[in-house]
């Protein structure tokens, strides 16, 4: 069940903060945090030294490629990672130690799976871990394509599947509306019920639109906006969004059996020059698209 996060309570806010993986998301909170909160400490950790050596020259200096030095007193850290990648990278800070204070998130869109694997770990641990899924991103990959303004009117979804205390959640709402977003909490099932429609479902749309109407590469030169539009997604990370799909497949598969179940009942319309059903399909997607645009 989606719920508001708990009633604002006076909470101490997070001093030293590690964002592992300096991609879109990574670079977007460590950006965000700077212009935000500039006295804070920000510390970025990436794994492949060439990699973190140009974000260093293109001007942010704190970034390391040392692990240990990244997580070092931090009291919370973000695994800005692929969730792939989540339980390996949790298994790397947790032997190196980190402190028992600590508050360890995820960005991923994927909860269930973390949940029982990293989220457990971490429990067996006694850390703290409590996802977090700001729908926020870009299909641009990289810390150049970082923005600080990348959270601003986005919403976040925190998942306490371990049952940390409220406080903790508090915490860490806190946290992401300072940086911009609106925060909800709900169980990790619900929320990637949720997103399988609202996000992964588009995905596969995205791509299939790509794939079909250009069939023939050379007719997207005359294409309009419309086009660009609606397949803009699909110019994502292809292996990202294939683990994502994979992860969450127990809820994307339905999705996309009743999507293709509405293209064919349109193809039997147009077989039948059915302009009544017709209108009413395209009547009805277009009611539903403008209670997107009420929510701003």
């Amino acid at each position: 069940m989606t719920r508001p996060c708990f009633p604002r309570v006076p909470v101490s806010e997070f001093c030293r903060i590690a964002v592992l993986g300096p991609g879109v998301l990574g670079g977007s909170i460590a950006l965000a945090l700077q212009e935000r909160h500039p006295l804070r400490s920000v510390m970025l950790w990436g794994r492949n030294p060439e990699r973190t050596e140009k974000i260093r020259n293109s001007g942010w200096r704190d970034i390391t490629d040392s692990l240990s030095e990244a997580v070092a007193g931090a009291d919370l850290i973000i695994l800005a990672v692929p969730v792939e990648c989540l339980e390996d990278l949790g298994r790397e800070i947790l032997n190196i130690g980190i402190q028992s204070t600590v508050c360890v998130t995820d960005v991923g869109s994927v909860k269930a799976g973390p949940h029982q694997t990293l989220g457990q770990l971490m429990d067996s641990k006694g850390v703290t871990f409590i996802g977090s899924h700001p729908m926020a991103g870009s299909e641009r990959t990289g810390f150049g394509a970082a923005d600080a303004n990348l959270f601003s009117g986005a919403s976040c979804i925190l998942t306490n599947e371990h049952r940390h205390p409220e406080e903790a959640v508090t915490r860490l709402a806190s946290f992401w509306e300072e940086l911009g977003a609106s925060t909800s909490v709900m169980d990790a099932q619900e929320h990637d019920r949720l997103v399988g429609r609202i996000s992964h479902l588009p995905h596969v749309l995205s791509t299939i639109c790509a794939l079909t109407a250009l069939q023939k590469v050379e007719d997207g030169q005359f294409s309009g906006q419309g086009l660009r539009d609606t397949s803009r997604v699909a110019a994502g990370d292809p292996s990202m969004w294939a683990e994502i799909l994979l992860q969450n497949r127990s809820q994307i598969i339905n999705p996309i059996r009743e999507a293709a179940s509405e293209l064919s009942k349109m193809a039997e319309h147009l077989s039948q020059k059915d302009r009544a059903a017709i209108l009413a399909a395209l009547k009805e997607g277009q009611r539903k698209r403008k209670t997107l645009d009420l929510e701003e």
